[in-house]
């Protein structure tokens, strides 16, 4: 089917269920940012396969809402479909609430409530003045659709973890205390998989399962499919407190739960499914506690994550280093390929943390390409390569963007580079009293490229797992607002962030460097705490496309230390004397 014939066939399934205005939204029932094949259900129906965004549909109009990392992808893909394209936050284009309440008065506007986060259905019935429907899943129409997965469960012990299941469970019932709540439900599958020390493979490249967890004072229950748990696996949770059911039953649970119970539940994480299914019992909407500890690494955590970043480091390294000196044909596709060969050669590599972005030229202008076979760019000798990517290791998650010059580069990119690199240092090197949040840090590193007349249409950095999603909440580096506040977060000692500001000109580069930043305790004095951070990731910057005389002594001093200590990690991994060679060249101080 073409994509007019799905939203043709779509159409048909809305008038028999008298939907007037249908949102079918980039989600699963667990708010997952990355979704499993089978809830891909707006890339099927749109055509568009950037990860965010929401489809509205009536009887003679469908647009697509996306931010500004989609634009350029969003318009190429769109074509032909009948779909047009609603650019978020530009001056004249209307935000979904406003098209919507557009069209609201009479109308029935549908949505699966498995989809839908409670707190913006409420908005939602608020502001348009009408109570949402429930339009279950509609996608029967999709007769190859791919099946739910059912990948294996596996454990991460406490020498891992840092910590265990056991008092994990301990400080979220001391929370929940603290709200008076008399149990806990829990959809969010990282959160679940932090809070169990387990591991999955239901989400390519997010190591979940697909589960659902109750909590109450005395008793967790994991609501997950059994075929995914072995013997030994239950047997461990078990000794920690935690029951298996079925994860057929859990909505039939909750339908049966006492009335007069108090359920702490976030509801912009939790679906009106479930918090149709508690109807009737008093819901306390607070943040999951698990949330907000996951993001604190422990001692052993940081220490794991530091050993996944350095051999992340030796392979990103080691293809820097045949990128550079490769000769002949070479495609976008083949070096992505190439750098996930070097990351497989490292012992405890496991996958990508995301698919990998490898743009040439004009295609790093679009923040989220995906090279695709048959169509993807050949690499010449001159301008950019970007490549971001990221690697899943036993011990923790990395992200990792490196822009590369791969020959002759105007005065003009070098100046862009450049700019974008004193970026990246800027907010590396902030010292900053507790208490600051992100918000007020990513000014820190917008400054050299607004002070070009230049903005990047996102934010600076986000939140990274341990060993679990690569973005990673609630610590972030953005100045606008987001609907979940995030960059209102306090960065707190034990913090991942990532550090990745960037350049995009459509139709002719990008250029983003983006390494991750562990927040420290700097010194205690009369004044407070002063917090700072340490850079883990350990790759050489592309010194082929700086100007040194566009940066301060400063930050030319940060940039030398830091390739200092790349050079002190990666030496002992190198190959063979030419690879050491190149590495004593490419850390070279400027």
């Amino acid at each position: 089917m073409t994509i007019p014939e799905r939203l043709s066939a779509f159409r048909e399934e809305m008038r028999k269920k008298e939907i007037d205005i249908m949102l079918v939204l980039t989600a699963d029932p667990h708010h997952s940012e990355y979704l499993s094949e089978h809830d891909k259900t707006r890339v099927w129906l749109s055509g568009f396969t950037g990860s965010a965004g929401t489809l509205v549909i009536s009887e003679k109009e469908a647009v697509l809402f996306t931010d500004g990392r989609y634009f350029i992808q969003a318009e190429h893909q769109l074509k032909g479909s009948g779909i047009s394209l609603m650019r978020m936050r530009v001056p004249g284009v209307p935000t979904l609430e406003e098209y919507v309440a557009e069209r609201a008065e009479n109308a029935r506007i549908g949505v699966d409530f498995a989809m839908l986060d409670a707190k913006s259905g409420a908005e939602y019935s608020k502001l348009w003045k009408t109570e949402l429907v429930d339009s279950g899943d509609m996608f029967d129409i999709w007769t190859d659709r791919p099946a739910l997965p059912n990948s294996l469960a596996n454990w991460m012990p406490v020498e891992i973890a840092g910590e265990s299941v056991h008092e994990k469970l301990t400080r979220i019932r001391a929370k929940m205390q603290e709200a008076s709540a008399d149990a806990h439900v829990l959809s969010v599958l990282d959160d679940i998989a932090w809070t169990l020390n387990i591991r999955g493979n239901d989400i390519k490249n997010t190591p979940v399962t697909i589960s659902y967890l109750y909590v109450d004072r005395q008793t967790a229950l994991w609501f997950v499919d059994g075929g995914k748990v072995s013997e030994e696996l239950a047997g461990r949770l078990l000794a920690e407190g935690v029951e298996i059911r079925e994860y057929g039953d859990f909505f039939p649970f909750l339908e049966g739960y006492r009335r007069d119970a108090r359920i702490l539940v976030e509801m912009a994480k939790t679906s009106l499914k479930v918090t149709a299914a508690l109807d009737g019992c008093e819901l306390i909407d607070g943040a999951n506690p698990s949330y907000l500890m996951k993001c604190i690494k422990n001692e052993t955590e940081i220490r794991g994550l530091i050993r996944a970043h350095e051999q992340d480091g030796v392979a990103v390294t080691r293809f820097m280093y045949w990128l550079k000196h490769h000769e002949g044909p070479l495609g976008e596709i083949e070096a992505e390929e190439k750098l996930e060969g070097f990351r497989k050669e490292q012992p405890e590599y496991l996958s990508p943390s995301f698919d990998t972005i490898c743009a040439y030229g004009k295609n790093a202008a679009m923040m989220h390409y995906k090279a695709m076979p048959g169509v993807d760019a050949a690499i010449e000798k001159r301008g950019f390569l970007l490549i971001d990517s990221g690697g899943q290791y036993v011990s923790g998650t990395t992200d990792i963007t490196r822009t590369f010059a791969m020959g002759p580069l105007s005065d003009v990119q070098r100046m862009h580079f450049t700019a974008v690199l004193r970026s990246v240092i800027r907010l590396a090197s902030a010292h900053f009293l507790s208490g600051m949040a992100g918000k007020g840090l990513d000014v820190l590193a917008r400054g050299p490229i607004w002070d070009l007349g230049i903005d990047y249409r996102c934010g600076t950095g986000h939140g990274v797992g341990f060993r679990l999603g690569v973005h990673e909440g609630p610590n972030s580096f953005r100045w606008h607002s987001s609907p979940l506040k995030m960059e209102e977060t306090v960065i707190q000692p034990g913090m991942v962030t990532t550090d990745e500001p960037g350049i995009y000109l459509e139709e002719q580069y990008g250029i983003r460097t983006e390494n991750e930043l562990l927040c420290k305790v700097r010194e205690e004095n009369e004044y407070g705490t002063f917090l700072e951070f340490e850079t883990v990731t350990y790759v050489p910057v592309d010194l082929d496309a700086v100007v040194p005389e566009q940066m301060s002594q400063e930050e030319r001093n940060w940039l030398n230390q830091y390739h200092a200590e790349v050079y002190r990690r990666m030496l002992p991994h190198m190959a063979d004397d030419n690879e050491k060679e190149w590495l004593k060249y490419a850390t070279r101080a400027i």
